[in-house]
């Protein structure tokens, strides 16, 4: 178990304050997780992916 929260980041992409996906880095190098959740609804679920597979979707993402 951590005492550590996640600090959730909305990308400078979301239209000014606008509705967008929010990422909790801070958690990858100590914990080996990036949870994802939806800004709309902050206080529903979040997908936990690895870091590991955050950073290949990434990439992928980038290379489109």
């Amino acid at each position: 178990m951590t005492t550590e929260s996640p600090c959730w980041f909305k990308s400078s992409y979301s239209n000014n304050g606008g509705d967008c996906v929010e990422v909790a880095h801070n958690l990858a190098h100590t914990l080996d997780i990036v949870p994802v959740r939806d800004s709309k609804v902050p206080a529903g679920p979040s997908l936990v992916l690895s870091a590991t597979a955050f950073t290949v979707f990434l990439e992928s993402v980038k290379a489109r």
